[in-house]
């Protein structure tokens, strides 16, 4: 088992209205004893869909050794309740772009045979996310992405600046494992200081490369730990270059990124490069 986010429920708080199980398609809960109950963790994602259902603000999530989801023993439960549920369950991994799931269970409709009406699936799977637009996945073309270097200012013949960004969300808690951009790529892994503090950031450390930023002092280490392993383990990595700052609370990422490298057993090229407070590429 490993620690993952999960649903936790307080019994003090249940009072057994059942408005949860409706909304967890996936059927992790039920109502024993008068209570709402997790009756598997192979059957809770941790994206917590029931949460909002719940009068009582009884449910919320934590972390905790469980068992990991498995999606095929999820969707044994879901075809059982019929179509709908089976659309809910899709829209509800597509909205939280859990793309390696969606692929699971419609890899799962084709093996088992079942067919759906055209149009039922379609729409759900290719329609934008419901939740925050900046959750909402983004790629730019290549040639998008390199232009403006050498462009020149008619007015000022001033060199212009564009951006190298070219995927969105770039918050590392955003991106999902199994973001189209992420295989065969680059990546950047920068603390949230770096883009700030660097000028040449763009031209120098950016410019090829899929960003990922997160702050190792502020956030959850071994959310991070674990991530950027499922990262490396779900995708063809070309490298990873981190990018931090020269002050001490900001090396923490080095250890988390060399951690879920070994613990994806995979051999990544790694590079490591520091940023003065000044601002300048140290050596």
């Amino acid at each position: 088992m490993a620690k993952r986010k999960i649903i936790r429920i307080s019994e003090e708080k249940c009072n057994g209205c059942g408005l949860c199980i409706p909304n967890c398609p996936e059927g992790a809960l039920q109502i024993i004893d008068g209570k709402a109950r997790l009756v598997s963790d192979l059957f809770c994602d941790g994206l917590g869909a029931c949460i909002g259902h719940c009068p009582q603000g009884a449910i919320n999530i934590g972390e905790r050794e469980a068992e990991m989801y498995d999606e095929n023993k999820v969707m044994d439960n879901i075809v059982k309740q019929g179509k709908n549920t089976i659309i809910a369950h899709i829209k509800h991994l597509k909205e939280h772009n859990e793309f390696g799931y969606l692929k699971e269970a419609m890899d799962y409709l084709v093996t088992k045979g079942i067919k759906m009406r055209p149009g039922d699936l379609t729409n759900t799977v290719a329609s934008g996310p419901c939740g925050c637009p900046g959750s909402n996945i983004s790629q730019k073309a290549p040639e998008d992405n390199q232009k403006g270097a050498s462009d020149l200012s008619s007015r000022d013949l001033t060199p212009l600046r564009e951006s190298r960004l070219g995927t969105w969300p770039v918050q590392l808690k955003l991106v999902p494992a199994f973001a189209p951009f992420l295989n065969g790529a680059d990546i950047l892994i920068a603390a949230d200081c770096v883009p700030f503090a660097y000028a040449d950031f763009h031209e120098d450390l950016l410019k090829g490369k899929v960003l990922l930023v997160g702050c190792p002092k502020l956030d959850d280490a071994s959310y991070y730990k674990e991530k950027i392993s499922q990262i490396i383990v779900n995708n063809d990595i070309k490298s990873i270059t981190h990018a931090h700052m020269e002050v001490p609370c900001c090396f923490g990422f080095l250890s988390i990124i060399k951690d879920a490298i070994a613990l994806s057993g995979k051999n990544v090229p790694f590079e490591d490069v520091t940023i003065s407070i000044k601002g300048k590429r140290l050596k």
